[in-house]
């Protein structure tokens, strides 16, 4: 059970970081920690040098000059704090209103923001602990190093707000917003395990469900947000098989199947087996690649609703989910069925497939853009492109399912009331192999 501890462990340990990479507190308290220190070290640092050193590059000021001055920029930090909340609050909104609620997520893990909450909090407290070690007397000098570090300090956190607004700004535009959901989207399908060590595809029609097989309920509702076959198997003896009624992705409801596991495990495996499916309260992208299909879709019917209207939006989604699927369809995916030396089997019958993906990324888009012609002839184009794309990559057996979307795109433009025959004329050119004239990106 050694094994097991060590992939339970490391599930956890990529949760924390996820969680940690979304958390608009803890890294901003590491930096504000980092502040204290670097105060606390400074103020040793004048204590054992005298505050009168002469010490080159330092600044030389007298007590009484000090203490106005970190007093004030103090208060500024603190001030500026809310000010940087409020912005980010406000992006928050924007974002959720503009775009998706999902994509909020991008504008929380933010590193920079976070970076710059921590530096102005990091900042005040740095200030307010060198504030106690002056003495405030005209004559007196102040500690050159401290001091130093201080007007640093300020100037750098000066210069991270202008950095953020400038990034803020540009986070905001629906194409970085869409570059940074489908670049994550691919780093999490190279990131993948397909066939951990030691474990070979099967073929899962040969380990039927028998009547006798323990159901492992789930115990929390939520999202399964991280699912490890090899700790799966390594939690069970030799010659057991486990079937996944679930997949990475879904919800799941408290008391509903999770494992089925025939023969029937003990109690201690029964523990591992549940910790070796994480289920949390969000929907995370640690091995969730349609979370990111999930969030580009949701930007593009924002896009295409009335109360929106705005089909480059659309367009530019498009031209993103092409980039982003070039990568999952030439990627294998994780087998059904996997089988150790043991006599183990690991049965997941519910993960999605390659035409699973094509349908989530061009279904809703398809049936919500038959009233703009610029939108659905770029999906003819992303869709024309992935064609040619597995074609040449050698993965023809989904050509099908991009053609059929192409075919049922076409049956439903036909069928829209007042679409020019022009319009109709340059769309079903856009199906075919011959290069459009027009065939660009806008």
């Amino acid at each position: 059970m050694v094994a097991h501890q060590r992939t339970a462990a490391g599930m956890n340990i990529a949760a924390a970081r996820y969680r940690f990479k979304e958390s608009l507190f803890l890294f901003p308290a590491l930096v504000m920690l980092a502040g204290i220190a670097l105060a606390l070290s400074a103020a040793a640092l004048d204590r054992a040098l005298g505050h009168d050193t002469g010490l080159p590059l330092t600044l030389a000021m007298s007590s009484n000059a000090a203490t106005w001055l970190l007093a004030t920029v103090a208060g500024a930090m603190i001030t500026t704090v809310g000010v940087v909340f409020s912005l980010t609050v406000v992006s928050l909104q924007l974002a959720s209103d503009q775009f998706s609620p999902r994509v909020m997520r991008s504008f929380i893990r933010d590193r920079l923001s976070q970076g710059v909450i921590g530096l102005l909090v990091g900042t005040f407290f740095y200030c307010i602990l060198i504030l106690p070690t002056l003495s405030g007397e005209p004559t007196d000098p102040a500690p050159r190093i401290s001091l130093t570090v201080a007007v640093v300090l300020t100037v750098v956190t000066v210069a991270g707000i202008i950095v953020h607004l400038d990034h803020l700004a540009r986070g905001l535009q629906v194409g970085n917003l869409a570059r940074v959901i489908a670049a994550e989207g691919q780093s999490v399908v190279a990131s993948l395990d397909r066939a951990p060590a030691g474990l070979r595809p099967a073929d899962p029609e040969d380990f039927p469900v028998p009547e006798d097989a323990a159901v492992i309920p789930c115990p929390v509702s939520g999202w399964v947000s991280q699912l490890s076959a090899g700790g799966l198997l390594r939690a069970v003896p030799a010659g057991t098989r486990i079937r996944v009624e679930t997949r990475v992705g879904a919800y799941i409801h408290a008391g509903e199947p999770l494992l089925t596991v025939w023969p029937a495990p003990s109690e201690r495996s029964r523990e591992h087996l549940a910790r070796s499916v994480d289920v949390t309260d969000a929907r995370t992208m640690l091995q969730d690649v349609d979370f990111s299909v999930r969030q580009l879709v949701d930007i593009g019917l924002r896009a295409l609703s009335q109360a929106v209207n705005d089909p480059t939006t659309a367009v530019e989604v498009l031209l993103r989910l092409g980039s982003l699927l070039r990568v999952v369809l030439t990627a294998p995916l994780a087998p059904q069925a996997l089988t150790d030396d043991a006599g183990r089997v690991l049965v997941q019958p519910w993960n999605l497939d390659h035409n699973e993906y094509i349908d989530h990324a061009f279904d809703q888009l398809r049936q919500k853009c038959l009233d703009q012609p610029e939108v659905a002839g770029a999906m003819l184009r992303v869709l024309r492109m992935l064609t040619a794309h597995v074609q040449e990559q050698g993965c023809p057996e989904h050509g099908p399912a991009l053609q059929r979307q192409m075919r049922l795109l076409l049956e439903s433009v036909r069928d829209q009331p007042g679409l020019h025959p022009e319009d109709l004329r340059r769309l079903e050119s856009l199906s075919s192999d011959e290069t459009d004239p027009a065939d660009h990106s806008r």
